[in-house]
C-alpha cells in the first residue's frame, strides 16, 4: 500500500495540535522526512520554536482572540 506524501499545509496542522504526539508514530516519521526535504516547513518549524521560546521568556500575554486570527491569517481556522 503506497502512502500519501505529507504536504506542507499538513506540517503546519500537525506541529500546530500534536506538539505532545508520540514522536515514534508513523505520523511523526512522515512529518520527520518531509521537514528533511522541505525548506519552507523548515523555516516555518523554525519560527515556530522561536516564538515559543519568546512568549516562554517574556510571559508574554496575548489578547483575546489573537491565536483564533492567526490560525484563519494562516488558513489552518479548520485544525481545532
Amino acid at each position: 500500500m503506497k502512502k500519501e506524501k505529507v504536504t506542507c499545509k499538513e506540517v503546519m496542522r500537525h506541529i500546530c495540535d500534536t506538539l505532545g504526539e508520540d514522536l515514534q508514530s508513523d505520523r511523526c516519521e512522515d512529518i520527520r522526512k518531509h521537514l528533511e526535504e522541505c525548506s519552507g516547513c523548515q523555516n516555518y518549524f523554525k519560527t515556530v520554536e522561536i516564538t515559543i521560546d519568546y512568549y516562554k521568556k517574556y510571559n508574554v500575554k496575548l489578547p483575546d482572540g489573537a491565536h483564533e486570527r492567526l490560525m484563519k491569517f494562516l488558513d489552518l481556522e479548520d485544525c481545532d
